[in-house]
Order: C-alpha cells, then sequence, then structure tokens
C-alpha cells in the first residue's frame, strides 16, 4: 500500500510493448493515459555530467535503452543519469546483500504462518504509467507527489515508480487476492544519512470473500482490521523480538480505517510500518465490490538500518567488500562493523532564490554533480530583505565511504555545483 512519509512506502505492472530488434530485446512506452501530473518548472538539461553515460540497462532480461528513459529533448524529462544507472540494480534480489536477506525473512514469516497462500512479485517494471502509481491508488489529481518536484517523469503520462502499490490495481485485475510486491522504488528527495532517491519497497495486500467474515459473526472493516493487526504483530516479533508495540490511528487516501504500527526499540518508538483496511473504490474498479481487503507497505532501508546497524544509506549501494563481506545469505541482524571513518569536507554556497525554487531541485544539482561524495545538504540561514528577497544558505557535506576526499577534489565539486545551480535553478549567487 502506498505510504506518503519519508522513504517509507505508495501497484501494477507497466503498460509496456517489448519489440524484438536484431535479436535485441528493448523497451517501447505504449501508454495512452490522461495525466493529472502537477508540473512545476524542470531542471534544465545539462551536457556536463560527473557519471558515465550509460547507454542502456537490463531489467529481467529486458534491455532499456537509456533514450527510453533519460529524454534530453523533452521539457517534460526530469530522469538523471545517475537515477536511470540504477534502473536493474535489484538489491532486494541479492540473497547476501542486507535488502535481500530482509526481504527473505519477512517471506519465510509470511510463508510459515500463511502456507504460502501469498503470491510473490519482485521483478515488476520500475517504469509505469500515471494512472498506475496515482489514479488506481485514489491519490488526489492535487496532491503533491504528482508534481515533477516529487516523482521523476520520463513523459507526462509515464513515471518511475514512486511506491510498489503501482502493482495493486493490475495484479488484482488479473485475479491474484494475497500478494507481496517488493520492487526498487524512486523519488526526488533531500540529502542526508536516511535519504536517498531510489530505495526499496514491499506491499502486502490480502482479500477476503463474504464467507470469511460471516462465519466470524464481525462486521467486514472489523474483521479484516483485527487479522492484519494479528498479521503484521506476529511480523514485527519475527523481525525484532518480543518488543513493545502499538497502533496510532493515521490517514491514507487509500485505507479507511488507516493505522501505523510502531515498536518500543533501542529506547524509542519506531514507525515500523503504514497498512489499513482498503478503501472500497480500490475493489470495486476490480471487480470485488463484494469483498474487503487489507494493505500494507514497508520501506526496507528503513527497516535494514535499524536491524543491521547500517548509519549511512548510501552504504546499501556500495560494492566495497568492507561491506559486501560482512552479511551472509539469511543472517538476519548482524551489525555492521564501520571499516572506517573518513573525514568530512564543510562547503557553504549562498545565493538568492527565485519563486520557482525547491530544496530538492537544488539537492538534484548536487547529487549530479558529486552523486554519492555528498553525505548531507541542510539549510542552514534564511533571511528576506527590504527588497522582498529571500537569501538561502546551505551546507554542503562531502565525505566518501570509502576514502580520503582531497582539497582539490572537493574544492572542484563546490566550483560546479556553483555554476549548475545558477545556470539551472536561475538564482542569483551571493
Amino acid at each position: 500500500m502506498t505510504i506518503f512519509s519519508v522513504q517509507s512506502t505508495i501497484f501494477t505492472r507497466a503498460s509496456v510493448a517489448i519489440l524484438s530488434s536484431n535479436g535485441l530485446k528493448r523497451f517501447s512506452f505504449a501508454s495512452s493515459f490522461s495525466s493529472n501530473a502537477l508540473y512545476s518548472s524542470p531542471l534544465p538539461k545539462t551536457k556536463k555530467r560527473r557519471f558515465p553515460i550509460v547507454s542502456a540497462v537490463d531489467i529481467n532480461g529486458v534491455t532499456i535503452a537509456r533514450n527510453d528513459v533519460v529524454r534530453d529533448d523533452d521539457p517534460t524529462n526530469n530522469v538523471p543519469d545517475s537515477i536511470f544507472s540504477k534502473l536493474g540494480m535489484q538489491l532486494h534480489r541479492r540473497d547476501k546483500h542486507p535488502i535481500g536477506i530482509l526481504k527473505n525473512a519477512i517471506y519465510d514469516y509470511f510463508d510459515s504462518n500463511y502456507a504460502k497462500q501469498f503470491e510473490k512479485f519482485e521483478d515488476l517494471s520500475p517504469i509505469v504509467t500515471t494512472k498506475q502509481n496515482f489514479d488506481d491508488v485514489l491519490v488526489p489529481a492535487d496532491h503533491v507527489s504528482r508534481s515533477l518536484n516529487d516523482t521523476y517523469y520520463v513523459d507526462p503520462q509515464t513515471v518511475l515508480r514512486c511506491h510498489t502499490s503501482a502493482h495493486q490495481a493490475e495484479l488484482l485485475r488479473e485475479g491474484h487476492r494475497r500478494f507481496l510486491v517488493t520492487g526498487d522504488v524512486y523519488r526526488r528527495d533531500s540529502i542526508d544519512s536516511t535519504h536517498y532517491p531510489v530505495f526499496h519497497q514491499m506491499e502486502g495486500f490480502c482479500v477476503f470473500s463474504p464467507e470469511d467474515w460471516n462465519e466470524s459473526g464481525k462486521d467486514s472493516t472489523l474483521y479484516a482490521a483485527e487479522d492484519l493487526k494479528k498479521c503484521l504483530e506476529g511480523l514485527a516479533r519475527h523481525l525484532f523480538g518480543g518488543v513493545e508495540m502499538r497502533w496510532v490511528d493515521t490517514y491514507f487516501p487509500f485505507t479507511e480505517p488507516s493505522f501505523e504500527l510502531e515498536i518500543y526499540f533501542k529506547e524509542d518508538w519506531l514507525e515500523v510500518l503504514g497498512c489499513g483496511v482498503t478503501e472500497q473504490r480500490i475493489l470495486k474498479q476490480s471487480g470485488l465490490e463484494n469483498n474487503v481487503a487489507w494493505a500494507f507497505g514497508l520501506g526496507l532501508e528503513r527497516l535494514a538500518m535499524v536491524l543491521f546497524d547500517i548509519p549511512d544509506i548510501r552504504l546499501f549501494w556500495s560494492d566495497d567488500e568492507r561491506f559486501t563481506s560482512q552479511f551472509k545469505k539469511g543472517e538476519l541482524g548482524v551489525k555492521f562493523k564501520p571499516f572506517s571513518k573518513y573525514p568530512p569536507c564543510y562547503k557553504d554556497i549562498s545565493f538568492w532564490i527565485s519563486e520557482s525554487f525547491t530544496e530538492n531541485n537544488f539537492c538534484e544539482v548536487v547529487r549530479g554533480i558529486a552523486g554519492d561524495l555528498v553525505e548531507e545538504v541542510k539549510l542552514i540561514d534564511s533571511f528576506t530583505n527590504k527588497k522582498g528577497m529571500t537569501s538561502h544558505c546551505y551546507r554542503i557535506v562531502f565525505r566518501s565511504m570509502e576514502r580520503s576526499l582531497t582539497d582539490e577534489e572537493v574544492n572542484d565539486l563546490q566550483s560546479k555545483v556553483r555554476d549548475e545551480v545558477q545556470r539551472k535553478l536561475n538564482v542569483e549567487l551571493r
């Protein structure tokens, strides 16, 4: 289920056509859905790239060309090469990776307690239509998540999924009634140790028929809600042990009632997931108006950072053997041992912002130049002068997880950031 919270969870197989050309499978979009996307000013395209240009990526045996996803001549396209290169990496399918280990532990819980009743989908295309990503899960037409500031658009009708919920409607229409969907999801976001523009989510969905709740003598909504809570409390104990738990009422547009599950872990309350009883409109549009269902969604990185004591979300993407060799298939909760702590380099940048300025756009510029060498971007000062002009000052923290950065290297990155910020964001440097 969709969850509008930072690095947490918002279901349907992408409507695409796979064409064959000289024996090479390529990806082509064939969507005809209308879009209610809220378009803010996209970032101008740049010819200067820190990242090597990847010409194509492979997703489950399908070759997707760069020009199908990164379109330099399309003003509505805001997918950078740094994001395109992540397509197909699928950390959740690596059994010796913390994300894959956690996914498999959740699979084990459902297999053990539900006799393999839940089907598993983990190879669905992350390129979906706006209908799949937003409309099918009742995201309002004016919701902020539809904007170019928050979502990666390939074109006005096609996006990189923001949540695994983008596959929900199609799976229901295909006849699936109990399933888990796991995959990489994409959101434009801030830069710090817990946020990254690519992360992984798992969605759970369970449909009940009238026979189920009639036998219990309970109202259908109450029956589904009680079953949901019992299921997820068991999952929390499976992952974290005998922890204290509490349920918090909340709001999601696609479930009613809606809840968040929190556990008391390491002397603090930790939000584990969001969930609820599925809105009847979602079931009705899939021909299930006489049924009731529950859904949950969780962010794998968020839980893996806690279970494995991983301090920086960038580490999940590291190929450094000092990181990857610490984890083994089936070993949940092995505590990460830091292999080094390289010194940070701090650089400040100040500028007068324009009306179209957004912090997400600024972070995209910084990421596009520094990549994973940037650890944090933080607003440290803001003021408005007598002329009504507003100034922002940001502190950029550069730090590699694998080596020490030289002054020359950091100065070069900062210089490029200053040039690109002024050119792309219509700001005036101070």
